[in-house]
């Protein structure tokens, strides 16, 4: 049953989840708005706590899903969150003239890679898998671009950071979620692996986006202001 419908059914409930058309109707409406207004993707959480009680967010989020496929613009899912986005088959027609596309370095995109697929990795992980010293400016660079965040702390000599991507990520990239990722087959089709890799080679399953590794502890307060993204008091560092 859509949410679009708006059939003349009395209210009722089934295992405390709403399947009245009319309000689901009335909560699709809602999360639409909610969506389009923001500038950026629009976690569930939000949208949840927007919606009649008893609603099922997911559900309804689905539906409008399939309400926008293959229109102009659609609805899309990053993580547990949700954003309206051109179609990409028509990305041609939108200009792009005065934005000034900053590309990243052939350090940065390895660096990207690399967290993308064996995070969480600490910056000593990343250097061994590359087999370089990775400057400080590289991880900078992807850090402002919003797509590498710090995740956690390896409980190991010296607590090292930890990274990981994040919600902008996903979004940039169309990725729903870290195991929609390409795997070791569409890497070799699109031409990024080479035919000559060891035949034991696997691409790497990263964690979900907000699980801890069994070796992994959360970002803290404390951690932020030795890191010096956080002044004494939790201002942020400016």
């Amino acid at each position: 049953m859509g949410v679009i419908e708006d059939e003349e059914v009395s209210d009722h409930e089934e295992g405390g989840i709403v399947v009245d058309p009319r309000r689901l109707h009335e909560a699709a409406r809602i999360a639409e708005a909610l969506v389009f207004a923001s500038a950026g993707p629009v976690s569930e959480t939000y949208i949840a706590e927007r919606l009649p009680r008893g609603v099922d967010v997911q559900h309804v989020l689905r539906e409008l899903k399939g309400l926008y496929a293959g229109r102009g613009v659609q609805l899309v899912q990053a993580g547990d969150a949700w954003a309206f986005r051109t179609a990409p088959d028509l990305s041609f027609v939108i200009r792009t003239d005065e934005t000034e596309v900053r590309k990243l370095s052939r350090a940065a995109l390895e660096v990207l890679s690399i967290i993308a697929y064996h995070q969480p990795v600490t910056r000593a992980e990343i250097e061994d898998i590359r087999g370089v010293q990775t400057s400080k400016g590289t991880l900078d660079v992807l850090m402002e671009a919003g797509w590498v965040r710090f995740r956690g702390r390896r409980r190991s000599p010296g607590r090292p950071v930890t990274f990981g991507t994040t919600r902008d990520f996903l979004d940039h990239f169309g990725l729903e979620e870290l195991r929609d990722l390409p795997g070791l087959e569409e890497l070799k089709g699109a031409g990024l692996l080479s035919g000559r890799i060891p035949s034991n080679f696997q691409v790497p399953l990263p964690l979900g986006e907000d699980e801890l590794a069994e070796d992994e502890d959360p970002i803290t307060q404390l951690d932020l202001e030795e890191l010096g993204l956080l002044t004494p008091g939790g201002k942020e560092d400016e």
